[in-house]
């Protein structure tokens, strides 16, 4: 009886954690609206839709909101006149009208898989549903007329290029001159020079500024695990504590310390401001009501006296945390830059297992691959202590009988039982632990690669074989609704792939050759185990799935391989399910009611 109600209870517990699981992912990762159509011509507006959920990417969730971004953007970046940008790593334009950088999209990554689809977007001009902006420019003091957002200013080049730098300019009234040169790298980073040469017959004083202006709504989810929202590097230490909540709730938010650089990053996307080296300026989040949100580089004033020029200079990087161009920036005195990526506090360990999965892919350049050829480094990293393992475990089955009797000896005296249960194991030279270290050294290289596949853009819509298109995606192909033939989308504790099918599959095998539990009730547990983590683990990224699917075969045939070493445990494991199943069968006998002839 005891032996059911824990069996009972065992199935309870996994049927709450099965329901609970599917509205732990919806807040954590909630999934993505159906895709907007654009609005008909001559239709009415559409009515204002409640605030959307965020998703882990980001970006626009409303249809309404979607549909007047193409609109805005079109009319936004025809009108007026603005100075091309076309690098390797970014296109766009500088509004000239202020002097904005408004119109960035990034030419490695785009928006979908398909084919056809644009690149992504991280720029948007002013006042569109999108809006994510960068501007330099000056606080003029004691009357000093300096330029503003409708200051139209005059370009040295119409486009600017890694090889060819553009440079503004506008002069006021007064005999002052400001001028602000643009030039870019192959990757994501433009470098601002901001010069005002004074040509008065007074000084002049005027306090420089730098600014990234953002609504919330592009923003991907802030989850416990992947930081999205204001971030930056203050004194040398990345600052991830700070979310949009707390600055719309705090009106202004100014960080200790001096800034190395600050921004907004979302899971995969940062926009950030890099002062120069030795600089101090105050630097603050701000919210600006509606869902709009700064963060600010404020430089003291400086006073320039006629006849001289005063020079400023500012980093801004607006592009994708690949960790390869981040890691080049901090080589150039970008302090902990690749930081921005949210590794969390294990990112000793994280970093290691990306460089390996990294590499692996850049030798056989297919991602899938590189999760199979890891995990097959990690598992031959872990053979010996699996060998260790096993001759643990035949030592324990060994000395079986000797426990036997110490236990029928004692078993009214636990203390002097477990006394000398532990004086036999250390006769024999036996580590009743030792069986579970290869399982603890499994879980940091999990959570690690875990990690590494929600964090890591190079992860991102890379394709796998067949189906398989996005390994950080979830198995598109559900067995619920016959691989997409019937009509409806299942939802997630039924979405139920292929993926997630050979991972109960293999986990199942591997705990069939494993020593069964002598308590009937855990061996119960354990055979359902393997289909409760298919549904707990199939609304996981694929390449996750993958990686688990591996080991586990690599396990299995590690377990064969050893219990051909010791035939003796494999034995000794085949005559304990025999009396496991008798006593199974014997408790069902007892457990049943006697039937009485009727008198």
């Amino acid at each position: 009886m005891d032996n059911q109600r824990n069996l009972i209870l065992a199935v309870v517990l996994m049927a709450l954690m099965l329901v609970g699981w599917e509205s732990g992912l919806r807040y954590f990762y909630p999934p993505a609206p159906p895709s907007a159509q654009p609005a008909a011509p001559n239709a009415a507006p559409a009515p204002a839709a409640a605030p959307a959920q965020q998703t882990r990417e980001g970006g626009l969730l409303d249809p309404g909101d979607v549909a007047l971004e193409k609109l805005d953007l079109k009319q936004s970046l025809a009108a007026g006149q603005r100075v091309a940008i076309d690098a390797p790593g970014l296109k766009g334009s500088i509004n000239l009208a202020g002097g904005l950088i408004d119109d960035l999209t990034l030419v490695r990554h785009t928006e979908t898989i398909a084919k056809n689809s644009p690149p992504v977007r991280l720029f948007s001009p002013a006042g569109t549903p999108a809006q994510h902006y960068a501007q330099v420019g000056w606080v003029g003091e004691n009357g000093v007329a300096a330029p503003d957002a409708r200051t139209l200013w005059q370009a040295s080049a119409p486009k600017l290029t890694v090889k060819t730098p553009v440079t503004l300019s506008w002069s006021n009234a007064s005999g002052q001159t400001f001028a602000i040169t643009y030039a870019i790298d192959a990757n994501y980073m433009i470098t601002v020079r901001q010069s005002v040469r004074n040509a008065g017959a007074a000084p002049v004083s005027v306090k420089p500024f730098a600014l990234i202006k953002r609504t919330e709504k592009t923003a991907s989810l802030d989850t416990w695990n992947v930081h999205a929202g204001p971030i930056g590097a203050f004194a040398e230490a990345v600052s991830f504590a700070t979310n949009y909540g707390d600055v719309a709730s705090a009106g202004t938010v100014t960080p200790e310390g001096p800034a190395n650089w600050i921004g907004f990053t979302d899971i995969y996307w940062l926009s950030a401001l890099i002062p120069d080296a030795g600089t101090r300026p105050q630097a603050d989040f701000r919210s600006l009501g509606a869902g709009l949100f700064r963060a600010d580089l404020i430089y003291p004033a400086t006073t320039i006296a006629p006849g001289q020029t005063q020079t400023q200079g500012v980093r801004l990087f607006a592009g994708a945390k690949e960790n390869r161009v981040l890691e080049g920036y901090e080589a150039q005195g970008v302090p902990n830059f690749s930081l921005s990526i949210d590794w969390g506090w294990f990112y000793w360990f994280e970093k290691p297992i990306f460089w390996l999965l990294d590499s692996l892919f850049r030798a056989c350049h297919n991602f899938g691959l590189a999760i199979i050829l890891l995990t097959v480094v990690v598992r031959g990293m872990m053979f010996p202590v699996a060998q260790r393992q096993f001759a643990s475990m035949a030592a324990m089955r060994a000395i079986q009988p000797k426990m036997k009797a110490i236990q029928e000896r004692y078993k009214d005296d636990k203390q002097k039982q477990q006394q000398e249960v532990m004086a036999l194991y250390k006769a024999e030279g036996v580590n009743p632990l030792a069986g579970c270290l290869p399982i603890f050294l499994q879980i940091p290289v999990f959570f690690a690669l875990y990690k590494v596949l929600v964090l890591t853009i190079e992860m991102r819509h890379q394709p796998f074989v067949l189906w398989i298109k996005d390994l950080s995606a979830p198995d598109p192909l559900h067995v619920t609704n016959l691989f997409g033939l019937l009509p409806f989308t299942p939802p997630e504790f039924l979405a139920i792939g292929i993926l997630a099918i050979l991972l109960g599959i293999t986990m199942w095998a591997q705990f069939k050759l494993q020593p069964a539990a002598m308590d009937p009730a855990q061996q119960q547990v354990m055979a359902i185990m393997p289909w409760m983590m298919m549904f707990v683990m199939a609304p996981f990224a694929a390449g996750l799935l993958i990686y688990w699917i591996t080991s586990n075969l690599l396990t299995i045939a590690q377990q064969k391989y050893l219990y051909s070493k010791h035939p003796t445990l494999k034995a000794q494991a085949s005559k304990d399910q025999i009396d496991i199943d008798r006593n199974v069968a014997r408790e069902t006998k007892a457990a049943k009611p006697v039937s009485r002839p009727k008198t």
